[in-house]
Order: structure tokens, then C-alpha cells, then sequence
């Protein structure tokens, strides 16, 4: 295991000005550390350009605004920051000259394509703004593009790491680049292609991007540094009462990202179990804190732990003629659902129907529609919501349900899955 020490820091954290200055002040912590520090766009940045391709794709009048409004927001934190270095300004406007170039453009290309074109300069932009005012603050910090190491398949906007030349990449590169200095700002979220292709690792990738380094370079630990004490028994926006888990095996960890827990994204934890390495989930308000620590612990008794997930779809799906769902009908249908890239959650099959509960992006669940219609019918139930209990107790499940339409549930030994739809609130007539 080598000496370095990886760390993430997530949009909230750069949100503004004074959150650059509080990562600062937390790597300085660590000044005579090895640090490999990966961050995220600017707090809703990867939000505000989602939009913008939108409007980009469908030609709308204010592409240009609000590409302005992201450029405009970008540069009032370097001005706060007070970063005097000329480079800076000079390497974001190179970043957005990018972005208008694409934007120059007709929309030809797949949507998915250009989504990782825009969506990934978020990064760009928030990991050179962290570069200058680190070395404004005299830390002499090295700036790595993580599309020279993280190398990915072309599967755009949820692109498959080449691991093994992942690996030598980041092995032969970021020792070299040690040799100068003890910190590395690099980007979360992307890779890219051999043929030097942009992607994206999917949806809050940069905790994945984290643990891809710390794995290849069997890092001494990995923290993410986000806005809350650490990994908690239910959303503190949604609970009044939640509790901090103190510590979680990987297993646990792994089951409660499947489920849709926030807190770490869902591919990071295997390659952080298949060598050891230790993950700390640490609220960035207090450096002193070790937060939830992640690791090989002996299995211990948790506390009910609640998983909401809004925007899902189910998909019923039975044979026109009534027939049995038969081996070779899931078969087709499984093949679908990969080729149409749905995630999902929940499944039943029953003599002639076959239900599948997935994350609601509309787009693909009607690509896979129209694949299916000439051998299956289709229904579907939109904006529902997916209520996980992990280690679940009779009275929270009654409270979970609680003004609820249920449309599926699923229990195991220590689980129970709930597809609900909120039911509107009723009052007896005066």
C-alpha cells in the first residue's frame, strides 16, 4: 500500500468562493501529505449544463444566455478568490472558447455523445480554478486532465473503465508527477476514449473517479468530503431525526448505494473492498472530523436505515396472446434492457406478466417500448417513488406507508422495497 491519500470533493463543497478557501484550508492540513484531490463541478453547474444542451439541442433562443450565465458565475469566484495569475482567466475562457465551438454547431450528433462533450467542462472549469488559487495560496500544486489516464469504453454518459490500461496509465504518470510536488487537483466524473473522445462515468461519477485512483495506485485511504457528518441512517433533507453510522462493512455500503443511497455513488466501493482500502465519508465544516469510516469491519448491528428514490417508472410488460412468460421472452427482454441502458430496481415475473421498476429517463424507457411492442403489451406508472428499509422494524414500515398508494413491495430477511405514489391529502367537507 503506497502513502498516498485520496480526496473528493463534491460541487456543494465549491459552491461558492469561501468553499474553494475551505478546501484549501483542509489540503493544507495535509501539506506534507502525498494528495490526489478529485473534484466536481461547481456546485450546480453539471444541473445548469444539462439545460443549456437542452436548449443547444433544441435550438432555442437562450443557449446563449445561458451560457453567459455559466461563464459569468465561473469568473465572479476567481474574482473572489482573488487570484492574480493572468493564466487563469486565460485557461477558463480556452474551456468556454470549447463550448462555443460545439455550440457553433448543428445538433447532429447522438445525444448521449454531446451530452459528455458540454456536461464534462463543468469539471474542467472548477479543477482549474481550485489549481490557481492553490498555487495563489503557494502550495504548488500539479493539474492532471484525467482523460490522459482514465481510459473508458464509447459507451457515452455511463462509459465502462479499460482497467487494466487505466492502470498503467495512472501508475506510470502520477508517480512522475510526485517527483515535483505532493498534490494533484484533478477532475471527477470523466475519462475518455483511445480515440481521445470525451465521456462521462454516469451521474455524481466523481467518488467513482476517486476510488479508480485509489485503486491503482493502492492508495493508504480515500475521503469524500461532503456536507453532512458522515453516512446517516435517512436523508437529513427528508427526516428530522437521522443518526450517524459510525462505521459500515463494504458489504453494507454496497447494498445501501444498489438501493439509492446518495451519499457515495454505486461503483465506488468494489474496487475500494478489492484491495483494502479504507473510505471515509467526512463533513467538510469540521477537518477534524473522521466522519463514517468504510472498511473490512466485522459485521455489526445497524439501526433501520431508509433509502428514498424519486423519478421511477414501472414497466409492465406481458405476451399479446396471453401465453406463458417463457425463458426465452425474459431473455429478450433482459437483452433490452441493457441495450436501452435501464437501471433497475425491483423486478417480478409472474406466469404471463413481467414488471420491472427502473430509474425514469423517458427517453430510454421509450426507445425499449418501441423495441418490445411486436412481441409484448406495455404499461407503464410514472413519477413513483422507491422507499428501501434496510434492517427494517414493523412500525417503520407502517410509517413509511403511511398516506401512500402501493403499487409493488418486495421484502427479504432485512429489506423491504416499496413502489409508492403519494396519495393527495383529504379533508371532510364542513
Amino acid at each position: 500500500m503506497s502513502d498516498v491519500k485520496v480526496f473528493k470533493f463534491g460541487g456543494a463543497s465549491v459552491s461558492t468562493a469561501d468553499g474553494f478557501k475551505n478546501v484549501a484550508n483542509i489540503i493544507k492540513t495535509y501539506a506534507n501529505q502525498k494528495l490526489v484531490v478529485v473534484i466536481s463541478a461547481i456546485g450546480k453547474t453539471t444541473n445548469a449544463l444539462e439545460k443549456l444542451l437542452q436548449s443547444y439541442i433544441s435550438q432555442s433562443d437562450d443557449t446563449k444566455s445561458l451560457l453567459a450565465n455559466i461563464r459569468n458565475n465561473h469568473i465572479d469566484i476567481i474574482t473572489s478568490l482573488g487570484i492574480s495569475d493572468k493564466s487563469c482567466l486565460e485557461d477558463i475562457h480556452d474551456t468556454m472558447v470549447e463550448l462555443d465551438w460545439i455550440l457553433d454547431e448543428d445538433p447532429n450528433q447522438d445525444f448521449d455523445y454531446l451530452y459528455d462533450q458540454i456536461v464534462s467542462l463543468g469539471e474542467m472549469l472548477s479543477s482549474k480554478i481550485l489549481f490557481y488559487y492553490l498555487k495563489h495560496q503557494s502550495t504548488n500544486p500539479e493539474w492532471l486532465d484525467v482523460r490522459d489516464v482514465i481510459i473508458t469504453d464509447s459507451t457515452f454518459r455511463d462509459a465502462r473503465v479499460q482497467w487494466d490500461i487505466t492502470a498503467q496509465n495512472v501508475t506510470h504518470k502520477v508517480p512522475l508527477m510526485f517527483q515535483n510536488t505532493n498534490l494533484i487537483v484533478t477532475q471527477g466524473f470523466i475519462g475518455s476514449t483511445l480515440q481521445n473522445e470525451t465521456t462521462t462515468l454516469g451521474r455524481e461519477g466523481s467518488d467513482y473517479t476517486a476510488a479508480i485512483f485509489s485503486y491503482c495506485m493502492d492508495a493508504h485511504s480515500m475521503h469524500i468530503w461532503k456536507d453532512v457528518p458522515g453516512v446517516l441512517t435517512g436523508d437529513p433533507k427528508l427526516f428530522d431525526e437521522v443518526a450517524k453510522l459510525p462505521r459500515l462493512s463494504y458489504r453494507e455500503a454496497i447494498e445501501m448505494t444498489y438501493y439509492g443511497a446518495k451519499v457515495i455513488h454505486p461503483k465506488t466501493i468494489k474496487p475500494l473492498q478489492n484491495k483494502q482500502i479504507p473510505l471515509y465519508v467526512r463533513p467538510f465544516s469540521d477537518v477534524n472530523s473522521v466522519g463514517t469510516l468504510i472498511s473490512d469491519v466485522q459485521e455489526v448491528v445497524y439501526p433501520p436505515i431508509i433509502v428514498i428514490e424519486p423519478d421511477q417508472c414501472l414497466i409492465h410488460i406481458s405476451t399479446k396472446d396471453f401465453s406463458f412468460v417463457a425463458e426465452h421472452h425474459l431473455s429478450k427482454i433482459f437483452a433490452l434492457i441493457s441495450k436501452h441502458r435501464l437501471k433497475v430496481n425491483m423486478m417480478r415475473n409472474t406466469a404471463i406478466s413481467f414488471t420491472v421498476c427502473v430509474h425514469q429517463i423517458l427517453e430510454r424507457i421509450e426507445k425499449f417500448q418501441a423495441d418490445v411492442q411486436d412481441e409484448f403489451k406495455t404499461l407503464r406508472d410514472d413519477d413513483l417513488e422507491l422507499i428501501t428499509i434496510r434492517h427494517f422494524t414493523p412500525d417503520i414500515v407502517k410509517d413509511m406507508k403511511r398516506n401512500k398508494l402501493i403499487l409493488f413491495e418486495e421484502r427479504l430477511s432485512d429489506t423491504v422495497q416499496i413502489v409508492t405514489k403519494s396519495l393527495p391529502s383529504m379533508k371532510l367537507k364542513e
